[in-house]
Formats: structure tokens, C-alpha cells, sequence
């Protein structure tokens, strides 16, 4: 079964759909994004919270955003934060060296080719 990944951000506009759209084709995982803003292009939802396997926030205000409104939708969920501020446009250079820098070490390890 895939991982299944779910990266937030506040308005789902620029670095959780960048996220996204870097991990997507990663071996063994699926991906999906949202945000925690009323004004989010894609808001977090109960049914994107019960999808993920692992919760990524990109800031710390995300994730008590998250548990304040879906304390019981979360449950165990693991929830892991990225600590990547809101200073990057979407797919730029430098947010994605970041994220593979902080998000590689939680997706599952790919395998040489045969």
C-alpha cells in the first residue's frame, strides 16, 4: 500500500501544491494537498485528514490551526513540521531543495533498479 502524504499550508496556493506536485510521481507514494485558511484553493477537510497516512505542515501556526478545528478528525495521525516559511513562489528553485531536504527522510526508500 502507498503512503499516503498530505501537505497543508495556509492558502494551498503555493508550497503544499508544490510539495504536492515534487512527491507525486515518488515510488510507493500518494500525494495531496490542502490548506488551513477559509480562503484556501483546496481547504483541509475531514476526508483529506482520513486519506493521510502522514500530515506534513509547512508552519507551526498550520498545525495548531489543524488540531483546534480537527482535534477529533486527527486522532493518532502523525502530524510533522516542515518549519518552511511563506517566502517562496510556487515550484521555485529554492523551496524545493528545502523540501527535499526536510521531507526525504519520511518517504519510503527507493530501490535500485534491477
Amino acid at each position: 500500500m502507498p503512503l499516503k502524504l498530505l501537505f497543508i499550508c495556509a492558502k494551498n496556493r503555493l508550497r503544499s501544491p508544490t510539495a504536492e506536485q515534487l512527491f507525486a510521481d515518488w515510488p510507493g507514494v500518494e500525494t495531496a494537498s490542502s490548506g488551513v485558511n477559509h480562503d484556501a484553493d483546496t481547504p483541509v477537510c475531514p476526508e483529506l485528514l482520513a486519506w493521510a497516512d502522514l500530515i506534513l505542515v509547512m508552519q507551526r501556526i498550520h498545525r495548531s490551526k489543524l488540531t483546534r478545528k480537527f482535534k477529533a478528525q486527527l486522532g493518532s495521525k502523525r502530524i510533522v513540521c516542515l518549519d518552511i516559511a511563506d517566502d517562496y513562489a510556487f515550484m521555485d528553485p529554492a523551496l524545493i531543495d528545502l523540501l527535499n531536504t526536510r521531507v526525504l527522510r519520511y518517504l519510503p526508500i527507493q530501490q535500485p533498479a534491477s
